[in-house]
């Protein structure tokens, strides 16, 4: 019990952070359910095939979290995303990453 009010008192600040500010949350509970599912599929990964396809499939998890953390379907997103790369010029790949992403659909109405 000692250590306990010792660990609490030596990181006073830090524990009443949220009751200064109120964005501050008073726990990390968003962010641990935003990356469970990373956690319970790390063992399932580790037989991914290979280091490429293990690096394949990274960028495409990255790909599918940042989607949702932008607002988007990531199926949507992905399914979008496959369509237009062929035809797009590489200087315009920037355009199709999720925190610029419009869906095509938006585009094609707002061109009318």
């Amino acid at each position: 019990t000692a250590k306990a009010i010792d660990y609490t008192l030596g990181h006073w600040a830090a524990l009443t952070r949220h009751l200064e500010d109120g964005a501050v949350a008073i726990d990390n509970n968003h962010l641990e359910r935003q990356i469970k599912p990373w956690a319970m599929g790390r063992r399932a990964w580790q037989f991914v095939g290979s280091e490429l396809a293990g690096q394949r499939a990274a960028i495409i998890m990255s790909l599918v979290q940042s989607a949702r953390l932008n607002g988007h379907d990531p199926w949507a997103y992905l399914r979008d995303v496959l369509e237009r790369l062929p035809t797009l010029p590489n200087t315009r790949l920037a355009e199709l990453l999720p925190h610029r992403w419009t869906p095509r659909l938006a585009e094609d109405t707002a061109g009318r």
